[in-house]
């Protein structure tokens, strides 16, 4: 299996122009979606397809609108 580093990834279109404050997604070969923060490109993890395909309809569905993320 390719390394973070060696992944096609894809940056969500609703990202900072400046590429500062985005996530990105690499679809791997063994049904997984590698996601990683582009200021920590070397740190990510993954999920399965399945898993990241409900994850993104609850977002477009608004089921996430009123949680909130601690950093």
């Amino acid at each position: 299996m390719p390394s973070l580093s060696e992944l096609k990834w894809f940056k969500s279109s609703f990202s900072e122009a400046s590429g500062n404050a985005c996530v990105e997604i690499a679809f791997r070969d063994d049904a997984r979606v590698a996601i990683r923060h582009s200021v920590h490109p070397a740190r990510g993890f993954s999920v399965g397809r399945t898993a990241f395909s409900s994850f993104v309809d609850a977002i477009r569905s608004g089921a996430t609108a009123s949680a909130s993320v601690s950093q």
